[in-house]
């Protein structure tokens, strides 16, 4: 494979994760409208989650909230489960 094949095929790949994204986020957006409740709730229990695994959530002013635990997050009662190594949550992150 030649270097210009090679570049335009990442052009390709990062195009098309960039138009997911945004679509990603528009129905993210139209969701949280549309079932404000639901997404409050899911989102507490994402933040609950990441806190247990001491991950931080940026909060507006740009101040964090850092849980520091030892315990792991017992994956069958959060309803919340990753599909594999690369599985991520890139939207409950702020």
């Amino acid at each position: 494979m030649t270097v210009e094949r090679r570049i335009e095929s990442a052009l390709k790949q990062a195009v098309h994760y960039r138009n997911y994204r945004r679509a990603r986020e528009r129905a993210l957006a139209k969701l949280s409208h549309l079932y404000p409740d639901t997404y409050k709730q899911l989102l507490g229990i994402e933040k609950a989650i990441d806190e247990q695994e001491g991950k931080s959530w940026i909060d507006i002013t740009g101040a964090t909230r850092v849980a520091l635990s030892t315990s792991t997050p017992d994956w069958h009662t959060t309803a919340t489960t990753q599909a594999g190594a690369g599985a991520s949550n890139d939207g409950g992150e702020a």
